[in-house]
């Protein structure tokens, strides 16, 4: 197979948000009065709001309000990175180096709105390695659904079997494998389970190992 582009989920694998996702989750569900734990917030990773709205009414009952803890906690997380700039995971720029200079193509496939998105990239100096940032706010069914891979491949003018998709997360996994792309696992807050494992084409302990998958593949 031959890979011509390189598409990157955003929290969790280029940036080191996933941990601050978690902890604001269950903080901003415990102020409204519901025990959000952290296998809860674990669980609502990459999720698309459509989908997480009844997840949580399933878990706390009908009068649990997703859009107004979903607001509590990016206000939370919001104040906690401006006092505390983003961390990049290990290996993204030797990973955005290497696809620049042998002639792949970037996106990003990320949950996140454009806003945020550019707000995270942006101050990390890699939103203008990009070709296309696709968010989860251009389509109508986010992850775990296919939908967000199919436009940035659609983007991109690639089928995605010509796309390597990068995801850390198993809803991450399931959009990006279900939409066709080769998938590769590198794992932040869980490893990977038995069905994420069925799905990727590799999974690697950094971006930078990224490099040999795609070496191994030439």
């Amino acid at each position: 197979m031959e890979i011509k582009a390189v598409i990157f989920d955003m929290d969790g694998l280029m940036l080191d948000t996933e941990k601050l996702l978690v902890r604001f989750w269950c903080e901003a569900a415990r102020e409204y009065g519901f025990p959000m734990e952290r296998e809860h917030a674990l669980a609502l990773r990459s999720f698309a709001g459509k989908f997480a709205a009844p997840r949580l009414k399933e878990w706390f009952g009908d009068n649990c309000d997703y859009k107004k803890i979903r607001a509590r906690r990016i206000e939370l997380m919001n104040a906690y990175i401006k006092r505390h700039p983003t961390e990049k995971k290990p290996g993204l720029d030797t990973l955005l180096d290497y696809l620049n200079k042998n002639g792949y193509r970037t996106a990003v496939a990320t949950a996140t709105d454009i806003d945020r998105a550019r707000e995270y990239l942006i101050p990390a100096g890699v939103y203008d390695k990009f070709e296309q940032v696709i968010c989860g706010n251009m389509i109508e069914n986010g992850k775990p659904c296919p939908d967000i891979y199919f436009y940035a491949c659609e983007k991109l003018g690639l089928l995605p079997k010509n796309c390597m998709a990068l995801e850390d997360s198993p809803n991450g996994v399931a959009s990006a494998s279900s939409a066709g792309c080769v998938t590769v696992m590198v794992p932040d807050l869980t490893p990977p389970a038995k069905e994420q494992l069925e799905k990727v084409y590799a999974v690697c302990d950094s971006l930078d190992k990224v490099i040999d998958v795609l070496e191994k593949m030439k």
